[in-house]
């Protein structure tokens, strides 16, 4: 565990001391955001705030990464000025909702199977067999349906200890989407959500959680976000795509799985893309804002500050930071729709510009 934050710290620190862009946004006057939800992008949610608010000294952004769960819960609450979550509302959240939300996607990302495991420095699996994993249905590394799939591995007489969130997120909600897709089995005992009532395993919170367990524990599987894996090192399988390729997380492969025509409100998912080089568990993160930003007590000033640190994120400078810590960035494609969604977000009746 003390890994994966010495990690965040020492890449809060080197990249943020050479990245000395000179893409200074104007027209923020003095201004505090707060927003919660998504560990997922955390560790590029810290170095892309920190970066905004070097270049831009009047404005303060502070970020608790508390689960997606917890922040559209602070968002409803109206007690952030944003919220973060991997898994876009559904309409039913849409509804509960305390105005009209705007979703605006960062980067995009990944969910992997990290795993710890003496010996099998290479691992293979498939959708169905990861279902099978977490329902309790395999049980021990050398099960004769994972040597089929893995010829010339060499698994240990080893119980598989299966860690899941034990919090509400998006990566669960994504991870488990993933599942009810390939696995008819899946989708009827378990289905899809942000929070699931799990079969098998031990609960750990959020990413960081997840893969400081895995990486403790010989034996244990764990669903995390790829940029863990990427910076950490940490062993992942290879996911079986819907073409029958086996696939590693890269940049070039989650980008590949967004090779689709997007909506114009970016609640997409690219969940099993059928690019044949695409990985399965690909997806965007987002970070919530309501349309109006007249309320409670906000002002103007603050609605403008808002508007500019998005648009810092989705910027040319922003988007080079995530690829820097093994997020993927977005497509042109993307970047262009959500400057329409972006110009959306007024105060009142008054336009809030959006700075170029």
């Amino acid at each position: 565990m003390q890994r994966i934050y010495l990690f965040i710290l020492l890449v809060v620190l080197l990249i943020s001391c050479n990245n000395n862009s000179a893409h200074v946004h104007s027209g923020s006057s003095e201004a505090t955001l707060s927003g919660a939800g998504a560990t997922f992008p955390y560790p590029f949610y810290n170095i892309v705030f920190r970066d905004y608010m070097r270049l831009n000294g009047k404005v303060t952004v502070n970020y608790g990464a508390i689960g997606s769960g917890g922040g559209i819960r602070s968002l409803r609450d109206r007690s952030v000025d944003f919220g973060a979550s991997d898994a876009f509302l559904n309409n039913k959240e849409i509804a509960s909702m305390s105005g009209e939300v705007i979703h605006i996607p960062t980067c995009m990302g990944a969910v992997v199977m990290a795993y710890t495991l003496e010996g099998v420095d290479s691992l293979r699996l498939t959708g169905p067999l990861i279902a099978d994993i977490y329902l309790g249905k395999i049980r021990k590394w050398n099960d004769s349906r994972l040597k089929a799939v893995n010829p010339g591995v060499s698994f240990p007489d080893l119980d598989i200890t299966p860690v899941y969130r034990s919090d509400g997120s998006g990566t669960t909600y994504n991870f488990s989407e993933y599942l009810s897709i390939v696995s008819p089995e899946w989708n009827t005992i378990m289905g899809k959500g942000k929070a699931l009532k799990w079969e098998a395993g031990i609960a750990a919170k959020g990413n960081p959680g997840v893969a400081g367990i895995v990486q403790q524990t010989e034996g244990a599987i764990g669903y995390i976000g790829s940029e863990y894996a990427l910076t950490l090192k940490l062993p992942v399988a290879k996911l079986k795509n819907r073409v029958g390729n086996y696939v590693d997380a890269t940049l070039e492969t989650i980008s590949a799985a967004a090779n689709v025509e997007l909506p114009d409100d970016i609640r997409a998912t690219i969940t099993d893309s059928d690019d044949p080089g695409a990985y399965p568990i690909s997806l965007f993160t987002w970070i919530l804002v309501y349309k109006d930003q007249q309320y409670g007590n906000r002002t103007k000033k603050e609605a403008e500050a808002l508007v500019s640190l998005l648009d810092y994120i989705i910027s040319d400078e922003g988007q080079k930071v995530a690829v820097q810590i093994n997020y993927a960035p977005l497509s042109i494609q993307a970047v262009e729709k959500t400057r329409k969604l972006m110009e959306e977000i007024h105060y009142g009746e008054e336009v809030i510009n959006v700075p170029m």
